[in-house]
């Protein structure tokens, strides 16, 4: 049977080394997981108890296509709580996880064939969903000096019909401070680029707190999820926020495109939204990690990294150990028991020279990666376990 050109994207290859992980695991080896960004914790205590009293009280079907009001006005107030913005709710939008607020964001935005921006190192479904939808993915490489995030400069003669930033970054975790957000929002309102915000990550900050585009301007998409902050990966909930003019055609995709985002979810994100001290504990927790991360991966030998501003990862530049990261995070995998995520998923060009770890499980696994890792690569080094 013939098959479309737009179904050839690549692997996601972080979900491929879970799953080399999970066949480990399988085979009786204990595995400690740095390699994937999901929260080692539930969902909010509170959230999961809703729940179960909304199913006791009746069936939960289809809601409207733009999501349940109430967590719609829950999500704007979040808004005013995070950034002293005044959000009318009915520019949200709630999607099946982030993941489904991309596709809309982009079929509403471009048409076939339009190029899209997007920095390198970035998170990687970005390109293959835009290679899905026929559209043509720029890589914007990104440099050291700029902490690995876009700048004008890196835009400047580019032709592109929208850009895609994420602040905090995936894989990096850096930041854009107000003044940076704003140069690239100026840069693209100047020449008509559609400006995509990816703010999956925020409340998850170890400093300062990240800047929201829609403190800048109206006339952009901003996306976000309930994955990471109020830990709630499985439940595949997320929302993004659209200008006024564009929330009926938003909403005319989804309707057709996954008629509503699942109502249990719903239920459970919107009594999440109230779960404040569970979930400031478990940035705590992270911030915990963090530190450990900054102490122990040098000690390991991964001496070229960049403290991140938030999320949960540390990207390390490991060229002076391979130029082969695939091979490097098999070999830690297999020898160490723990799973990192080479760097190829993020940067095409330069990825087989650095690897993703993960500080979003417990502390105790932290502590176990970073005392394995220290000997695995002594070991492979020849030589000794710094202390």
């Amino acid at each position: 049977m013939k098959s479309s050109r737009r179904g050839d994207v690549d692997p996601f290859i972080v979900m491929d080394v879970m799953e080399d992980a999970r066949s480990l695991e399988a085979a009786g080896r204990s595995v400690i997981h740095m390699e994937v960004g999901q929260p080692g914790t539930p969902a909010p205590a509170a959230a999961r108890a809703a729940l179960v009293q909304a199913m006791a009280a009746g069936s939960l079907g289809y809601t409207v296509a733009l999501g349940l009001p109430e967590l719609r006005a829950g999500i704007a107030a979040l808004y005013w709580r995070w950034y002293g913005v005044e959000l009318d709710p009915a520019r949200v939008v709630v999607t099946s996880g982030s993941s489904a607020a991309f596709l809309l964001a982009f079929t509403a935005l471009f048409d076939a064939g339009d190029r899209v921006g997007l920095g390198e190192p970035g998170y990687p479904s970005y390109r293959q969903i835009l290679r899905a939808l026929s559209l043509q993915p720029v890589g914007l490489q990104t440099q050291a000096e700029n902490r690995l995030q876009p700048v004008p400069a890196d835009l400047d003669g580019v032709e592109m019909a929208g850009l895609i930033v994420a602040s905090p970054g995936n894989p990096t975790g850096t930041m854009l401070d107000h003044a940076a957000l704003k140069a690239l929002i100026d840069h693209c309102v100047a020449r008509g680029i559609a400006f995509v915000s990816d703010e999956i990550y925020h409340g998850l900050h170890y400093g300062a707190r990240a800047v929201s585009a829609l403190e800048i301007t109206d006339d952009c998409y901003v996306i976000n999820s309930f994955s990471k902050y109020f830990s709630m990966t499985g439940w595949r909930v997320g929302w993004m926020v659209v200008p006024p003019d564009h929330v009926r055609k938003v909403e005319r995709l989804a309707q057709n495109m996954f008629i509503c985002p699942p109502h249990a979810s719903q239920i459970v994100a919107l009594a999440a939204l109230d779960c404040i001290d569970e979930l400031e504990a478990n940035r705590a927790t992270y911030a915990t990690n963090r530190q450990l991360m900054l102490e122990g991966l040098p000690l390991a030998g991964f001496t070229r990294i960049a403290p991140p501003d938030g999320a949960f990862y540390v990207y390390a530049d490991v060229s002076e150990l391979t130029t082969d990261s695939l091979s490097l995070a098999r070999e830690i995998l297999h020898g160490a028991g723990v799973a990192v995520t080479p760097g190829v998923d993020f940067d095409p060009h330069r990825g087989r020279q650095t690897l993703r770890f993960s500080y979003a499980r417990g502390t105790a696994d932290v502590v176990e990666g970073l005392a394995r890792l220290r000997t695995f690569m002594a070991a492979r080094s020849g030589g000794i376990v710094r202390g």
